[in-house]
Parts: structure tokens; sequence; C-alpha cells
């Protein structure tokens, strides 16, 4: 097989005329030029320069070679920069708008990754679950959980099969033991989420065909996701939460699933923004990104 370094010599050689000068440009030596033009005809099986002691041209052969050696390594550096500039394009500002508890807790250690990747690439992150307004805020794209209330707006799915869980502390099922169905709740205390003035407070379980809408009480209420998940973190009562905000700590044990057997409300997770001309290779990168890693939470889902 023909070396790289050994082609950039011929044509360097060509374009000088010398064999030294060729070495002097590739910063090698004399003789390792000389063994290298010597090694590529042995290849090739011909001549590619007539030498005298004070002249070298190409032989017929050799201008033959010279073009595709030329293209060849034309080719080849097209490659590198299209490589390059790939990697250099990721960059510049990105906004985002996200929940708080999952742009906190879980999505905060996946954009460190993703600079850590693209170092080039600035993050404006807006933590809230009140929805962005993509027209008048300085926001590039959301990420939301639901479909958008505006048609108008583009929503490309992160997470389609995400759906809430209902689940509780060890510390709490030890102190009030656990649900064995729906209607238990009546007997929980239930911490609430509050939204735009309204509290969620009817919390839905579908098992087979069959569906129920439960109303549930709670002493705690508040209107940011991640002091709820804190609260029941504390033991202070159930939450009904998007599995991938809550994921994490079931894995390790700080949360534990109650009535598993039925399937909570869906919650798909989306990324919104206001029109396709936003989305732009870093918004592109970012949503592939998301989705794998969220792709990868669903697997240990109830439901999966």
């Amino acid at each position: 097989m023909l070396r790289l370094d050994d082609l950039a010599l011929f044509v360097s050689t060509a374009d000088h005329g010398s064999l030294s000068a060729a070495a002097r440009k590739l910063d090698v030596s004399p003789a390792v030029a000389s063994a290298a033009l010597k090694r590529l005809e042995q290849q090739l099986d011909t001549r590619l320069f007539v030498r005298s002691t004070r002249s070298l041209r190409l032989t017929p052969e050799g201008e033959q070679f010279l073009v595709h050696a030329r293209n060849a390594l034309a080719s080849l550096e097209e490659g590198r920069r299209q490589l390059a500039g790939g990697r250099e394009d990721i960059a510049g500002l990105l906004q985002l708008s996200a929940p708080s508890d999952f742009g906190r807790n879980v999505l905060l250690p996946w954009l460190d990754e993703l600079q850590r990747e693209h170092p080039r690439l600035c993050i404006r992150l807006h933590l809230s679950d009140r929805i962005a307004d993509l027209y008048r805020q300085a926001v590039d794209i959301a990420i939301r959980y639901g479909e958008p209330e505006d048609s108008s707006l583009v929503a490309l799915p992160l997470a389609a099969s995400n759906r809430r869980v209902l689940c509780g502390a060890p510390d709490y099922f030890a102190r009030h033991g656990r649900p064995r169905q729906p209607e238990d709740l009546a007997g929980h205390n239930c911490l609430l989420y509050q939204l735009g003035g309204r509290v969620h407070d009817r919390w839905s379980f579908s098992e087979g065909r069959r569906e129920q809408v439960v109303a549930v009480t709670g002493n705690r209420v508040c209107d940011d996701a991640d002091v709820v998940r804190r609260w029941a973190l504390a033991g202070q009562g159930l939450t009904y939460k998007s599995w991938l905000d809550v994921a994490g700590d079931i894995q390790a044990g700080r949360l534990e699933l109650a009535l598993p057997e039925y399937r909570g409300q869906a919650t798909p997770l989306n990324l919104i923004c206001a029109h396709r001309a936003q989305l732009s290779k870093p918004v592109r990168l970012l949503r592939e990104f998301v989705q794998a890693r969220c792709s990868t939470l669903l697997v240990g889902a109830p439901w999966s």
C-alpha cells in the first residue's frame, strides 16, 4: 500500500524540481527523502524521475502519476477540513428554556458533557416551569412536557413514551404504608404542583382499558416542580412525577414506586421552537444528544 508521506514527498519534489529542496520543505533528511522516493518507485514498478548530478525531471510516467497523486492528497485534505469544520460548526450561543426539575437535576450534567465535547458552544439556560414565550423572550428553543398549546410552534419529540409515576421515599412508606390501589390515595399526603394558578390535584391511572382519575389532597403545594420532588425525597408525602425527573432517584433507592402495575398520565417531552429555520446544527445536535439519553432512562421505566 502506498504511503501518504511518500506521495507528499513525490509531489513536493516535482514542485521544487529538487529532492533536497523537498526534503527541507517536509523537514526530513535527504537520506530519508531518497529512500521514500525509491520505495514509491519500487511499489509502482515505475521510474518517476530522471536524475543527473545537476538536475531532476519527471519521466512521462511520473507526469502521468503526478496528476493522481495531487488529486489523492487534495481529496484527503478536503476530508480533513470537512471533519474539522463539522466540529467547528458546533459553536456560538444556544439559548434554551427547560422545566425546573428536569433542567436542574437531569439536563444540567448532560449539558456539561455536551460542552466538554464542543467547547466553543455557549449555553444560556433559562429554568422555569412557566412556558417561555418563544416570540418575545431571548430563547431559541424550549424543552417542555406535553404538546404546545400554540399549534404554530414546531414540536420535535425527545421522549414520546414518557409517563408520570407515583413514588415516595422509603421513610414515608415505612411510616404510612403503601397504597394498593388509586382509591387509597385518599389516606395519604399528596405533594401538589401548581402551574399558572392551577393546582394539579387530579391524578390519573390506567390498568388495561380501565382509566380512573383520583382527586388528591395534601398539606404542601408549590409552583416549582423541583421543590415538590425535594419534599418527596424528605419523606413528606407522595409525588406524581415524570419518570424522567425521578428515574435517577428511583434507581439510587432514594425514592420507590407505588402502584407500579398502573400506568400514569402520558407526559411526552418535546423540543419546541417557533419555526424550523431555528433548527441549526447546534440545536439538532442538542436534540439528538438529549433524545439518546432520555431513551436510556426510559429503558428502566415500569411500563417498558
